[in-house]
């Protein structure tokens, strides 16, 4: 893919997400198609399938859209998402491979221990 081509490419795909920021349902359905090509992944595939659940899961609740879920479990795992975004970990993301195996690992901790929060959020978006 040359220059030329991949700016084709991304300012189709821009136009297309206006269209989908203009519509919240949209970008529901696109963070459910994100989490299915996660769980894809080789590898990381199951610890990362629930992250688009998880923000999904923390946007409904921060907006008072979903609050059917302790303040201490959204706490985790926003905890877990800025520990991702930090710079200054415990593994410098510097070290390839190691360095991420620490954010991951405490993302899919944080993803594991809301299992059934997470799952009571996907029934209660697939019938809202």
């Amino acid at each position: 893919m040359d220059m030329n081509q991949a700016k084709e490419w991304l300012d189709k795909a821009t136009g297309e997400a206006q269209e989908v920021i203009a519509n919240p349902s949209q970008v529901d359905q696109i963070l459910i198609q994100l989490e299915d090509k996660l769980k894809e992944v080789p590898a990381i595939g199951d610890t990362l399938s629930g992250l688009p659940t998880m923000i999904a899961m923390v946007k409904a609740w921060v907006t008072k859209e979903y609050t059917e879920v302790s303040p201490k479990v959204i706490a985790c795992l926003v905890g877990s998402i800025i520990y991702l975004l930090k710079k200054n970990d415990l593994i410098s993301d510097r070290i390839p491979i190691i360095g991420i195996a620490d954010d991951l690992a405490v993302v899919g901790l944080a993803l594991k221990l809301s299992e059934q929060e997470l799952e009571a959020f996907r029934n209660w978006r697939a019938n809202h």
